[in-house]
């Protein structure tokens, strides 16, 4: 099997022998996901037998220095001092500028590398920048050969989320990355698609019988996907400021739930099949028109609590400009014009400072088609419901109705779980640890394809552009305390998904 046609096939065996080289190392991410992620690789037996990690920035430093500033950052639950000494001889620093001589420098560095640690020529670049310097990046590795596989070996590219601003900016940044790159080398992160629960989205839809002639809208009466946020915005202003809710977290995050929950069934469960099942949905989505249905409904919150602890608003956040609109909460209600969902509305939500962090995806099933007991009951009988949970827990739950036990017909709701804790002891690999090891395997099943962002872009810009005419129209940002589950005009919704 050559280095391009791996992408196809899922590949969970040891990676081959590679380099893997991170622009943005003195950075947060590096420090937060990425080290933690491989080191915990390295524990667990999964990295490659040969390998190098190269950390290069703008940041004067050495190599002992950049190993040092990595363990002052890990945790004590995260880190073992005696696995960590072998770890680190493979964690080499090079400072970089982003100019053509300096990534000359770095390309003789890399092979010189590869040499010493017999990695085969194989080398895969993780973009931990900010977006600005992808193209920057991408255009100067191809412009000194990095970008070629070169005597069998294979170069990747991963990309991080944000993948452009808008659909022209992301059809500029895949045809910069292209003239270098071809697709399979081209890996566009996001991460909650290695999230336990959501990988197993598509097995339990598809490998239970009982499931899927019921996934559908003639038992489905709506789809609710959550991604509420405790924490405000943080040390993120400068990026947030630019990007809102809408770009942060529904271009990328809610939208491949949707597609995963919406998706038909592929003929394989290999990548290209899975990716083109998902395009199809986002072809699928009904054109966003208030007048056919669609809504949204944009917030920011404001001074609040949680418990007896104050909590500022937005606009007093560090570097957020104290007249600012940028949407921090957002409820999306669309449609997908398929035979599958016809009619069936798709409730997306996500936002900061609400009541408490929570990532579900909600199946509301119909209610009984017949109310066979009205006359005994004076109570309504609750409509099954499914939910798949990626946090606070891993799990999948199953809500229906029970008789109590007595002459007297009373009726009790219920609850089946599959909690990945109860069953799953052993620590499994994170979310990024599962994109890198992906990436290293050329695995693309849980990454963007270039059609996917540039439909999901389709999609949203129009969107996005409505909401900037009117965002800042008296009226249109809808305040809420932080603390809470959003602007008032929402709580019925927030109630209907999350029970609360």
């Amino acid at each position: 099997m050559t280095a391009r046609d791996t992408g196809s096939r899922r590949n969970h065996g040891t990676p081959d022998p590679c380099t893997i080289v991170i622009f943005g190392a003195s950075g947060d991410l590096t420090s937060r996901k990425l080290i933690p992620a491989l080191f915990a690789m390295y524990t667990r037996g999964r990295m490659p037998s040969a390998f190098s990690i190269v950390g290069c920035s703008r940041s004067r430093m050495t190599s002992e220095g950049f190993r040092q500033h990595l363990l002052e950052r890990m945790s004590d639950q995260e880190i073992d001092r005696n696995s960590w000494a072998d770890f680190a001889e493979n964690l080499y620093y090079h400072p970089v500028t982003y100019e053509r001589d300096s990534f000359q420098i770095l390309a003789a560095f890399l092979r010189d590398l590869d040499q010493q640690k017999k990695t085969g020529g194989n080398r895969m670049f993780d973009l931990a920048v900010p977006p600005a310097l992808y193209p920057v990046i991408g255009t100067l590795l191809g412009s000194v050969g990095l970008a070629d596989e070169e005597a069998g070996g294979w170069s990747r590219i991963i990309v991080e989320k944000p993948f452009g601003r808008d659909l022209d900016s992301a059809v500029e940044l895949n045809n910069i990355l292209h003239v270098h790159f071809n697709e399979e080398q081209i890996f566009r992160i996001d991460h909650y698609l290695a999230k336990e629960t959501v990988q197993n989205t598509l097995i339990l839809r598809f490998a239970n019988s009982i499931l899927e002639p019921v996934w559908n809208r003639h038992y489905i009466e709506y789809v609710g996907i959550v991604a509420a946020e405790e924490l405000g915005v943080g040390n993120r202003a400068g990026y947030y400021e630019q990007s809102g809710v809408l770009r942060d977290m529904f271009q990328n995050h809610l939208m491949q739930l949707l597609v995963l929950t919406a998706m038909e069934p592929p003929s394989h469960y290999e990548a290209d099949a899975v990716q083109d099942e998902k395009a199809k949905v986002i072809r699928c989505l009904r054109e966003f028109n208030p007048d056919r249905g669609s809504r949204i409904l944009l917030g920011q919150y404001g001074e609040g609590r949680q418990g007896d602890i104050p909590l500022p608003g937005y606009r007093s956040e560090p570097g957020v400009a104290p007249d600012s609109a940028t949407p921090t909460f957002a409820l999306m209600k669309l449609f997908i014009d398929n035979w599958r969902w016809q009619d069936v509305p798709f409730y997306m939500v996500s936002g900061k400072r609400l009541k408490r962090k929570e990532t579900r995806i909600v199946i509301q099933f119909r209610e009984v088609p017949h109310r066979l007991f009205e006359d005994v009951l004076d109570t309504r009988i609750r409509a099954n419901r499914l939910v798949i949970e990626t946090f606070p827990e891993e799990a999948v739950r199953l809500h229906f109705q029970t008789k109590d036990p007595g002459t007297e017909l009373h009726l009790r709701p219920m609850t089946m779980d599959f909690a990945y804790s109860e069953h799953y002891t052993e620590a499994s690999l994170d979310a990024y640890a599962r994109v890198l090891l992906d990436g290293m395997t050329g695995d693309h099943m849980l990454f963007w394809r270039q059609d996917g962002i540039e439909l999901s872009w389709s999609f949203l810009t129009p969107v996005l552009e409505q909401c900037e005419e009117c965002r800042s129209a008296t009226g249109r940002l809808h305040p809420y305390p932080a603390g809470t589950w959003g602007p008032p005009e929402v709580r019925e919704v927030m109630h209907m998904l999350l029970d609360d």
